[in-house]
């Protein structure tokens, strides 16, 4: 197996307000013919899928477990420079999104904070220094 992550879907109640949420964070829609069923969005290398959860527990073939069955994740965003951090999470939080943890020094020597989206997935927002991003906003180790 190729080290690589191609495609992160993440399970929705309401697809038409998760694909709200995401465009009014400015993200562009990757294919409107499936948008109905599935919300696709084209990031720097990797897709990111908004689909109905019930359905997505059904493909998987899991019961639902108030909320548990695929496990805990974050996702992370990362930025250019230490002042973007706050802006993204205010950003987050004009779209509907929840401050979870505002924007702080943290002990890796970054910046970060965290929201949570309208469907409850965490996502962290961050600016490592050590880190940076490449011309095309691509994060590398």
């Amino acid at each position: 197996m190729e080290q690589r992550i191609s495609i992160v879907t993440l399970g929705v109640e309401d697809l038409a307000r998760a694909r709200a949420f995401y465009e009014s964070l400015g993200w562009r829609i990757a294919n409107e013919e499936l948008a109905g069923s599935i919300v696709t969005f084209t990031l720097n290398g990797v897709g990111l899928a908004l689909y109905p959860r019930a359905k997505l527990l059904e493909d998987i073939g899991l019961p639902d477990l108030d909320g548990r069955a695929t496990g805990a994740v974050t996702l992370a965003y990362n930025v250019r420079n230490r002042e973007e951090v706050a802006a993204v999470l205010a950003g987050a939080e004009r779209a509907g999104g929840t401050i979870v943890k505002p924007a702080q020094d943290v002990f890796w020597g970054g910046h970060s904070g965290y929201f949570r989206d309208p469907d409850g997935h965490l996502w962290e927002v961050a600016w490592n220094p050590g880190s940076p991003l490449d011309g095309a906003g691509n994060f590398a180790w």
